[in-house]
């Protein structure tokens, strides 16, 4: 378990408690037929509709914006995690209402180990997409790194009430299970 400063702690607390309480309501840039689909998809068929949405999700509606992306991604895969921060900042100054541009950069921020600026880019795809089923385990991660196993199974259940068939939040809640965190009474 990893040891955090108090003002990280408490802002972590404070989105937990943002994305737990938040609405049910369809996400505006996720067409609302394939959340449907998804939650109702065998697997199979849910790995089809999840390309859908992430598709969807990756159109900016600019092909800068769009390139910018698919830079920033390429030198995550890569591991050179700076340049990907660069890339995908560029493109969170560019397009600030591009929900997918703060998530891939808070995975870039995170494989850095830079917390405070993942969390902030966590915080705003969700604010700009609450149904983004991998923002979300992406939280569950950093509140299980930190220690805090009953709210990283809460999100991990939230991933699976919008995406039944994500395998990492599925594994993620079984292995907390295991160890007698995240049941339902």
């Amino acid at each position: 378990m990893r040891i955090l400063p108090v003002n990280l702690k408490r802002h972590l607390t404070a989105l937990g408690a943002l994305v737990l309480l938040s609405g049910t309501g369809v996400a505006q840039t996720t067409a609302p037929e394939l959340l449907e689909k998804l939650k109702n998809a065998p697997p199979e068929e849910a790995k089809r509709v999840v390309r859908e949405i992430e598709l969807e999700w990756s159109k900016s509606g600019s092909a800068a914006m769009d390139l910018l992306l698919r830079r920033g991604r390429e030198a995550l895969k890569e591991g050179e995690y700076p340049l990907a921060i660069e890339h995908l900042t560029a493109l969170t100054d560019h397009a600030p209402q591009f929900a997918e541009g703060y998530h891939a950069r808070a995975e870039a921020y995170f494989r850095a180990n830079l917390y405070g600026p993942a969390l902030d880019d966590l915080e705003t795809t969700l604010a700009l997409n609450p149904h983004h089923f991998d923002a979300i385990f992406g939280l569950g991660v950093m509140f299980q790194e930190f220690g805090d196993l009953r709210r990283a199974a809460k999100l991990y259940r939230r991933v699976l009430a919008i995406h039944p068939n994500h395998e990492n939040a599925s594994k993620a809640l079984d292995r907390l299970r295991r160890d007698g965190i995240g049941r339902e009474l």
